[in-house]
């Protein structure tokens, strides 16, 4: 098939949303389809259009329905789509998920979100990570990476509000990668590195940069508001690194209910004992190593793709 892919993010950008629309497009070339990726839509030929983001896609999804009504269409469900656009622009959002032929959701609790006519149309097929082997963490400190935009949705400044006045004995270190999103962003993280010698923002560096960050780290932590399926859970898995994660249904999703690296949303004390947990408690450390390794085969790159190739057969005998 002729697959056209839109992504919000342009070309060359490292955000999520664009990274998840090249590990994607790579997976339907192994499958043997064209595929075109942009952000854009301008009436141009498909057999099938994938829209990565509900409402930021919006015009392209309206145009490829009214253009194509009888070819599939398949909208793939974000984190702002589930849990603020479906709610502050109910009305685009959910036009573009009506007019999906599938709607593809990013975890298992997904469905939670949306209205039960849509539930008919949803599959959910789990971002996937390479594996990363040979990890091994920094000695002098017990490092902690964030991984992730500096913006509102990722509450990134709560990890290093919880390194704050720490007891003296503790070697905690928060490293922040990821751009910001606003001159407002980079003056707070700024500040922050002024005022806490335990955190350091790095910025935006590339991924196999960041994959060298996994292999020396003893903890992801992922504070979010709001996660459709983080892919930072995914590479974090395949890496061995144990996530710390804010309790919100897109990381219970992936990691399951009785993962116990969960803590309170926005919640800078609790996050600040599990932090300390892990790096004191050898049992709790090894607890979250196992409890990550017992889901690693949710993030395979295999299963990811065996998701996909399931249903563009669907769409192709249908």
């Amino acid at each position: 098939m002729n697959i056209r892919l839109i992504t919000p993010a342009p070309h060359g950008s490292r955000a999520g949303n664009r990274a998840s629309a090249n590990r994607w497009a790579t997976i339907f070339r192994r499958l043997r389809h064209r595929v075109r990726v942009s952000t854009d839509y301008q009436g141009e030929p498909a057999d099938l259009m994938v829209a990565l983001h509900a409402w930021r896609s919006a015009t392209a999804i309206g145009r490829f329905a009214a253009d194509f009504p009888d070819r599939p269409l398949v909208v793939v469900v974000t984190g702002t789509d589930a849990y603020r656009f479906i709610h502050s622009h109910r009305k685009t959002t959910l036009a573009s998920l009506d007019a999906a032929d599938c709607i593809v959701g990013l975890h298992p609790l997904l469905g939670n979100a949306l209205p039960e006519r849509l539930h008919d149309k949803l599959q959910i097929i789990i971002q996937s990570a390479r594996p990363l082997r040979n990890r091994q963490p920094a000695k002098r400190h017990f490092r902690v990476c964030f991984a992730g935009h500096l913006r509102e949705e990722k509450d990134p400044l709560r990890p290093a509000l919880a390194v704050r006045e720490l007891p003296a004995e503790s070697r905690l270190r928060v490293d922040a990668y990821g751009g910001a999103h606003s001159k407002e962003w980079v003056a707070a993280a700024q500040q922050e590195m002024l005022v806490n010698p335990r955190y350091h923002w790095h910025g935006e560096i590339p991924h196999a940069e960041l994959r060298r960050v996994y292999a020396r780290s003893h903890l992801l932590v992922l504070p979010s508001l709001m996660e459709g399926g983080a892919n930072v859970i995914s590479e974090a898995v395949m890496a061995g690194l144990p996530v710390i994660t804010s309790s919100i249904e897109g990381s219970v999703g992936l990691l399951g209910p009785d993962y116990p690296g969960y803590y309170p949303v926005k919640n800078t004390q609790a996050l600040r004992e599990r932090l300390l947990q892990a790096e004191f408690e050898s049992d709790y450390y090894a607890t979250l190593v196992d409890a990550c390794e017992a889901r690693r085969q949710l993030f395979t790159p295999q299963r990811e793709e065996a998701g996909w190739e399931q249903l563009l057969q669907a769409i192709q005998t249908s």
